[in-house]
């Protein structure tokens, strides 16, 4: 098997090369790049052949300040090396603002396929407040708001973000859609380096870009930042992963597929252009083996900053629809509809009180523009609708076998499913955390998961996180013990613990009689006697 990094940099010194050849013969270089991108079903995606001029501007707009041995290498290096710098560049100037999310929680996380692979080993049986999952998130504003994946917070009852500088906060949720896989958060600060948002639609197939992530350094990560290089795919990808996970019609998938590598954790981080300008939020992988084949999958960042505004103005999204029932423009229909092309979204049906039926539209127009922007795809028209606001006036242009007519429709607002409301905090906490531990009530139940043998009756509260730098874990306390006395008070319930921890103060002392299960799943007895630091 070949190393797919050494791959990707022979495609860089290759068309670097080729960059500099063609300066000398025309004003941009085309590159021809054919064949299957990536397969879903049949008809979801098909082969195509992308012809995309190279942007000799992205290699030149890097600093002059080129060292000695560049200056007097071969051309064909020099470009080599303006393409690196301008790959640093684009590194530095965007990762400090590229975060670390670590969700908490006792749920067991579900995600649908494809999303597994980017987040990280599921929990299935995962306790209070412990550790289920991290992904990344990007900085949009210097007061803290953050852009990341709806699938990465979804299960999350407290959530951590952590900067690339160290610095670690709780966040807020401010909202989340799972119609387009978008959420934000936001932490309590300001200053804060921020990204710079570009134009998807601006992009073309063929050019560079970077995929960026921070799963972190929280529990062990042992990729705490990675950056990885590649060229856009295709766009308009529909892979029909948010329609499942959010179970609605009312998704909208109109993703940007790329070649960079999206790591375990990557998911919600930002997809880069050459400008450093943030054009995709990195969503998932297409693989039919659980690991990366070379189909990475991002939101377009308009329809993410869309969602965004509507998240933090309104607590929730306000998506404008046409309301009527829509499909692909095949290639029957071409003939059958009178169309140049075969482009546009199929009008088959109305919804109740459609805006566009009302205005006159009818079951066999072909939408090919709202307001004058081409609609090539389903996807592309449900972006477009999205980008207003209900009550707009949209002009909409289509194709009535053969005959181009306009109507002028006022958007209805649509039937967006609401997730319940997340507080993304801890649940009330049912311990005193002055001596780092966390507890829950005792029962029969979790006391098998954390390893006593079946039938086992004790008494007590069981202890669900030990703060590793707390007392507590100094002196030997371990998750899944059971804390049977307090200072030699009898311990029953959550009431007794905090009850005998309620007038411990700095200095004092505070002696622990705690069970834990042995290899066979019989109770040990141990006291672990510590001492309450400084608040």
């Amino acid at each position: 098997m070949g190393d797919p990094l050494r791959s990707k940099l022979k495609v860089v010194s290759y068309t670097s090369l080729a960059l500099v050849l063609g300066l000398a013969l025309a004003s941009g270089f085309r590159w021809v790049r054919g064949g299957e991108a990536a397969t879903f079903t049949a008809t979801e995606m098909s082969s195509q052949s992308d012809i995309v001029a190279a942007d000799i501007a992205a290699v030149t707009t890097v600093d002059d300040a080129a060292d000695q041995t560049a200056a007097t290498a071969p051309s064909s290096f020099r470009a080599l090396a303006e393409v690196n710098k301008a790959f640093v560049s684009i590194a530095e100037s965007v990762t400090p603002a590229v975060v670390s999310v670590v969700i908490r929680g006792s749920l067991a996380r579900r995600l649908p396929r494809g999303f597994e692979e980017l987040f990280g080993p599921s929990h299935p049986e995962s306790q209070f407040d412990a550790p289920l999952g991290r992904g990344s998130g990007f900085i949009v504003s210097e007061d803290g708001y953050i852009i990341t994946n709806n699938h990465v917070v979804a299960q999350a009852e407290r959530i951590e973000v952590e900067l690339p500088d160290g610095q670690e906060y709780d966040a807020e949720l401010i909202g989340r859609d799972p119609t387009t896989d978008i959420a934000v958060l936001k932490i309590p600060a300001n200053g804060l380096p921020f990204v710079k948002l570009g134009d998807p639609d601006a992009t073309s197939v063929g050019e560079f870009v970077l995929a960026i992530g921070n799963p972190g350094t929280a529990d062990g990560s042992e990729l705490p930042f990675t950056v990885t290089a590649g060229i856009i795919s295709a766009k308009g990808r529909n892979t029909r992963i948010i329609q499942a996970a959010s179970q609605t019609n009312n998704a909208i998938e109109d993703m940007i597929q790329t070649d960079a590598v999206i790591n375990p954790g990557n998911s919600g981080g930002p997809l880069v252009n050459y400008h450093g300008e943030v054009i995709g939020v990195n969503t998932a992988i297409q693989s039919t083996t659980g690991f990366y084949q070379g189909y990475g999958f991002a939101i377009p960042i308009t329809l993410a900053q869309d969602v965004m505004e509507d998240l933090i103005e309104y607590g929730r999204v306000r998506r404008a629809a046409l309301r009527v029932s829509i499909s692909p423009v095949q290639t029957a229909d071409v003939k059958a509809y009178g169309l140049s092309s075969p482009k546009g979204a199929v009008v088959q049906d109305f919804l109740d009180d459609s805006p566009a039926e009302k205005a006159g539209l009818e079951r066999g127009d072909v939408i090919v523009a709202i307001d004058g922007r081409t609609v090539d795809r389903v996807g592309q028209l449900q972006r477009i609708v999205a980008s207003y606001e209900p009550n707009d006036r949209v002009s909409v242009e289509v194709v009535r076998y053969g005959k181009r007519v306009d109507f002028n429709v006022k958007l209805a607002e649509a039937d967006v499913p609401q997730p319940e409301p997340l507080a993304a905090e801890a649940p009330s906490r049912p311990s005193n955390m002055l001596i780092g531990v966390q507890v829950t009530e005792y029962n029969s139940d979790l006391a098998e998961r954390v390893g006593f043998a079946p039938g086992t009756r004790l008494e007590g509260v069981i202890v669900t996180q030990v703060d590793r730098f707390g007392p507590a874990a100094e002196a030997g306390l371990r998750q899944g013990s059971i804390i049977t006395h307090v200072n030699g008070k009898a311990v029953k319930s959550l009431g007794d613990f905090d009850g005998a921890l309620a007038d411990v103060d700095a200095d004092d002392l505070v002696s622990l009689s705690v069970v834990y299960p042995d290899t066979d799943g019989r109770p040990r007895h141990s006291i672990l006697n510590m001492i309450v630091p400084e608040k």
